[in-house]
């Protein structure tokens, strides 16, 4: 891959972001349904097939994303509940990232154990 490649995958990503960040001033729900939108994980597939990787690749990447978009969605629960609780922004935010890493940790943890015993997912 070169270093244009490279930059322009690395442009499209930010555009998306400032795309969603200034939508969000104007209209919060659509700007939430843009980032609800798995771009990352569709960038990254379209990446990967561009980069030569087989279509059995880009599904098994997909499937792991899978089992990672559950836990991802810890952050998203715990940020706005102890929002409404009267906690400020950051220290929720931080709360919210561990109880996130906690989740990711105990996913990968039941996932390792269902590969190891033969499950298929």
């Amino acid at each position: 891959m070169t270093l244009l490649q490279s930059g322009i995958k690395v442009g499209i990503t930010a555009i998306v972001v400032v795309i969603v960040a200034e939508l969000s001033k104007r209209d919060a729900p659509a700007a939430a349904l843009l980032a609800s939108i798995p771009l990352t994980s569709v960038l990254a597939m379209l990446w990967m097939h561009q980069g030569g990787a087989e279509a059995t690749e880009v599904a098994a990447f997909a499937t792991e994303v899978l089992w990672l978009v559950l836990p991802s969605c810890a952050l998203f629960v715990a940020l706005p509940m102890l929002v409404q609780r009267g906690w400020d922004l950051v220290p929720a935010l931080g709360v919210g990232l561990v109880v996130t890493a906690m989740a990711y940790a105990l996913v990968l943890l039941l996932r390792a154990r269902m590969v190891g015993d033969g499950v298929v997912v």
